[in-house]
């Protein structure tokens, strides 16, 4: 088999950092390495070196000092300010510490890679390794973008998402979106506690594989988001409190530990730089920013949306979105493209499942006026009293915003593995019902979100888990059985004592999907009925939603007036049209008293328009319509979807 055409355009990039291990102005035959810490707390710092073992896991384009003897330790200067630096004559492949006060050896904070996990040494790393084959990328504007967020580790690594961007493109996903990659303790875990946030976790993989990843995805016309952790550091493996202290908020806690103060400048910065790392260096396309309203600094979240746009190439599309509790409007309206929609999805799921306990509490009383609201304006919740927030006020007004300003989802991360057992959707609700909730979220101008393996019909469990040892393992578990304590069905210890120890392998064997991806039986129903929501979205939606607005919602109602669990709504698209979606959720048949006045485009159950005639909609089912100028397109994917023809009366 013959090598492949190097591409010409191929470039290589580097995010010249103001810390950390930065290659300089040296050849490779004679490298130069500047070494940056920032250290406060203590008096003196030196970077002490080590060999490779023997077996170490290989650096790719990156050298080795397995076959080198290590320099000797370096005593770092102080430059001001609680700053240390020096320069030493080393290159790719060194493995490095610092040394504090003469005692403990750390991790460089900033460091790029940890080949032998968090509690080993930094290795320097040579981003300029990389030879990019798809430069020309410049993203995607955003109304362009279906999100499928996954998890790297239980695709396989890289290599094995890499190997599924394909089918993803196929299915009509426009970006891929990974859990947090960097890197935290263990070989397992979903990210969220890691203590190196410039090192993508070993585990999965070289960093020249995760570029190879990321450079693939664009190859296919398929964005590449990284979800990014700046609230806080996970418990194992943080060595900053040793020799940083100021970069904590003395006395204030968030639910996942020390608070991080980023009313110092040394903290924004940072950070800062982390998004410009993997924005620049690993060329993503965007960033997803976790719990936001856990970082509590509004000002700082505008400044790194200002330092991102003001330093990213010229006409290159780059999206931040948030995730934020507090439904902030106000960050969307110039600084963050979206927000992930909680407020959506806990409409749907009560509607789907009866669900009254946890956080569904607040969407339990009138959850399909809610989703109407949704629909509308954006949030649920604009700064009405919250029953899960002591009564206090959620939200701002958010009718102003655009639909794509809120990110919309059935099942993520979260929703899944915040479960005791990780049940997905299938097991907790029909399929009919399931399949018109998709359907609505999927065709709706709000910017839809699949969670992996999704478009299977997917009955996997996605669990909670890690890979801690020891105390620590031991307080993960049983602090996760006692969260489950307040609900009905946990209530009795001997029913919590069934919920999966995350620290167990199996538990992230049981999360894993299969790496058979086989088409046969439902598996196949499944992907196709999604394949033809996300082709009408492609072809009729898309190209018109740059400047979609709502037009309203409207819950339909029994002859009394009390609510059903079924809606239509409307938006204007940007040349005029309007597309419409009527939704029912229950289990019989609603009247309609308006037939659509357009083009159905998408339906299910099959044949669901010609009950819609009748003035009925049908149980379990959901419609879409366009009035106006429709395009000239057939979709002939899945029964479920209508053959254009002429536009109806």
């Amino acid at each position: 088999m013959s090598s492949p055409t190097p591409d010409p355009h191929a470039r290589r990039y580097m995010h010249c950092l103001p810390f950390g291990a930065q290659l300089i102005g040296a050849t490779r035959a004679q490298p130069h390495t500047r070494f940056r810490v920032w250290a406060p707390s203590c008096s003196a710092v030196q970077v002490v070196f080590e060999a490779a073992p023997d077996g170490s896991t290989p650096l790719s384009t990156q050298s080795s000092l397995s076959t080198q003897s290590p320099l000797a330790p370096l005593d770092m200067t102080s430059a001001g300010n609680g700053w240390f630096e020096a320069q030493a004559p080393c290159g790719p492949g060194t493995r490095y510490r610092y040394r504090i006060d003469g005692q403990q050896a750390v991790p460089d904070p900033a460091s790029r890679f940890q080949p032998e996990g968090v509690h080993g040494p930094s290795v320097v790393f040579d981003p300029r390794a990389y030879a990019w084959q798809h430069a020309h990328w410049m993203g995607r504007p955003w109304e362009e973008t279906v999100i499928y967020e996954l998890h790297v580790g239980a695709l396989g690594g890289y290599r094995g998402v890499t190997a599924r961007l394909p089918a993803l493109a196929e299915l009509g996903v426009t970006a891929i979106e990974l859990m947090p990659l960097n890197d935290y303790p263990g070989e397992r875990g979903w990210g969220y506690d890691g203590v190196l946030p410039y090192a993508p976790h070993a585990a999965y993989g070289t960093p020249d594989e995760l570029k190879a990843l990321v450079d693939s995805a664009h190859g296919l016309g398929l964005q590449a988001f990284i979800d990014v952790v700046y609230n806080h550091f996970g418990p194992d493996g943080n060595w900053l409190g040793a020799y940083a202290k100021p970069f904590f908020r003395a006395g204030v806690k968030t639910p996942w530990g020390e608070a991080l103060d980023f009313d110092r400048f040394e903290v924004r910065d940072f950070f800062c730089d982390n998004a410009l790392y993997w924005l620049t260096e690993y060329r993503f396309d965007g960033l997803r920013i976790d719990a936001a309203h856990a970082i509590g600094n509004a000002p700082w979240l505008r400044e790194l949306s200002d330092h991102v746009h003001a330093r990213v190439e010229t006409g290159r599309h780059v999206h931040l979105v948030l995730e934020n509790e507090h439904n902030a409007s106000n960050l969307l309206e110039a600084h963050f493209d979206a927000q992930w929609n909680d407020d959506a999805h806990h409409a749907l799921h009560v509607l789907l499942t009866g669900e009254n306990e946890g956080y569904y509490r607040a969407f339990a009383a009138h959850p399909v006026r809610q989703l109407a609201r949704v629909l509308a304006e954006g949030f649920a919740y604009q700064g009405e009293a919250s029953p899960l927030h002591g009564g206090q006020p959620r939200g701002e007004p958010s009718a102003h915003l655009p639909p794509t300003a809120f990110v919309m989802f059935l099942q993520n991360h979260d929703q899944i593995g915040n479960r005791a057992f990780g049940e997905r959707l299938r097991t907790l609700c029909d399929d009919d019902a399931l399949r018109a909730a998709t359907a609505l979220y999927l065709l709706t101008p709000q910017i839809p979100l699949l969670f992996m393996d999704e478009e299977y019909g997917s009955t996997q469990p996605f669990q909670y888990f890690t890979a801690y040892t020891g105390d620590l393992a031991d307080a993960v578990r049983e602090g996760r059985r006692r969260e489950f304590a307040a609900f009905s069905a946990f209530t009795d210890p001997a029913q919590r004592e069934r919920i999966p120890d995350p620290n167990d392998a199996r538990t992230f064997a049981n999360s894993s999907p299969p790496l058979d991806t086989r088409l046969d039986g439902e598996r196949c129903e499944w992907m196709h009925f999604y394949k033809s929501a996300l082709a009408v979205r492609a072809h009729l939606l898309m190209p018109r939603l740059g400047h979609a607005s709502a037009l309203g919602a409207t819950v339909l109602a029994d002859e009394a007036g009390d609510d059903l669990a079924a809606l239509v709504a409307h938006w204007r698209l940007d040349d005029g049209a309007i597309l419409s979606l009527a939704l029912n959720l229950s289990h019989d048949d609603v009247p309609l008293n308006h037939a659509p006045d357009g083009m159905v485009v998408f339906e299910t159950p099959p044949r669901a328009r010609d009950r819609i005639d009748n003035g009925v909609l049908p149980a379990q089912s959901c419609l879409a319509w366009l009035t106006g100028d429709v395009p000239d397109y057939a979709i002939h994917h899945d029964a479920r979807v209508i053959h254009q023809e002429e536009p109806r009366a």
